[in-house]
């Protein structure tokens, strides 16, 4: 039997999602934008996040919460990290028992500090929750490149049966039962996204950006492993792939954050004009609370905190990470 999907959120990845996922099961999209749903049903696209992108012709989408989740059998959440939290109390009087939730966002709670699995069952307990993570690059995917993703849950018979529903063509998708460390690798690399993107606006080279990313590694599997990770994890496709993927390509959102804050724009300014959600932007304040709470080092995040909220500049951040006391790489620093 083809199990039902109902995917909240009509952003780039959220699309991208919903037309794999229709492929493969009957799937409903929910977007905000009255227009976006009009344009997914009419004609299959969805201009203003996929441009130039012919969707699945079975996909069907919906303004309403209740029609996209009431038959579900899996729920995938594809809403931004700081709106996790209110769509999903909106949808939850419709959602049928037992069904699975699948987060597609890579970030952590303001405030709470809890990553969106924990939230899925804070408020909706007797759910299987997991996440879809890794390399994934929207657009690269919709337009048939091949490519590898996660789905990580703890019940490791639930993500198998789950791999069929996401795994399309050159998509593949693998399995992981360490929800903690794939969800807290996607949503740490945004910080080192962003750090390299800097690197680069600044005209600082190839060496740099290597360095960025192979101590970015570091740093977040320092908290990571705190936090509960498993130090394989990192190692992964949730991890290093998820790392190097965005720390290296302009289709990153975070990358061009970090890239146009190089170029010396401000933070409001790149804001006011992208037309998606940044995640590591406000992750950001989290992980530095984070790091105080493990006391874990991150000097990488706190000079790319200091630049998006003290009013650094991107060389202020370069000096700042010159004075940190160079060690071994056998330790943590």
């Amino acid at each position: 039997m083809k199990l039902k999907v109902g995917l909240l959120g009509g952003g780039s990845w959220g699309t991208t999602v919903a037309s794999l996922t229709a492929k493969n099961s009957d799937t409903i999209i929910w977007a905000r934008n009255p227009e976006t749903v009009d344009e997914i049903n009419a004609y299959k696209t969805n201009e203003k996040y996929l441009p130039d992108a012919k969707l699945t012709s079975s996909l069907k989408a919906s303004n309403s919460i209740q029609e996209t989740v009431e038959k579900a059998d899996v729920i995938v959440m594809g809403v931004p990290a700081q709106s996790m939290r209110k769509v999903l109390e909106d949808a939850k009087p419709y959602i049928r028992p037992w069904v699975p939730i699948i987060n597609l966002a890579k970030g952590l709670e303001i405030g709470t500090k809890m990553r969106m699995t924990e939230i899925i069952e804070e408020i909706m307990p007797g759910h299987p929750a997991g996440v879809l993570t890794g390399p994934n690059l929207a657009k690269e995917i919709h337009f048939g490149k091949a490519a590898a993703a996660v789905i990580a849950m703890v019940d490791d018979t639930i993500a198998k049966k789950l791999q069929s529903v996401f795994s399309s063509g050159l998509f593949r998708v693998y399995t992981n039962n360490d929800v903690i460390g794939c969800e807290l690798g996607g949503a740490l690399k945004n910080i080192m996204a962003i750090a390299t993107g800097m690197g680069d606006g600044a005209f600082a080279g190839d060496n740099t950006r290597s360095a960025l990313i192979t101590r970015g590694l570091s740093e977040l599997t320092r908290l990571g492993v705190a936090m509960g990770g498993k130090n394989r994890t990192f190692a992964g496709l949730a991890g290093m792939g998820d790392l190097v993927a965005t720390c290296s390509s302009s289709k990153s959102r975070n990358y061009q954050v970090g890239f146009q804050l190089g170029k010396g724009k401000s933070l409001q300014e790149i804001i006011n004009e992208m037309n998606e959600v940044a995640e590591g932007v406000k992750t950001a304040k989290v992980i530095i609370e984070l790091a105080k709470d493990y006391d874990i080092d991150m000097p990488i995040s706190q000079e790319v905190y200091k630049v998006l909220y003290e009013g650094n500049t991107v060389n202020d951040a370069f000096r700042g990470l010159l004075k940190y006391e160079v060690g071994s790489e056998k330790e943590p620093g």
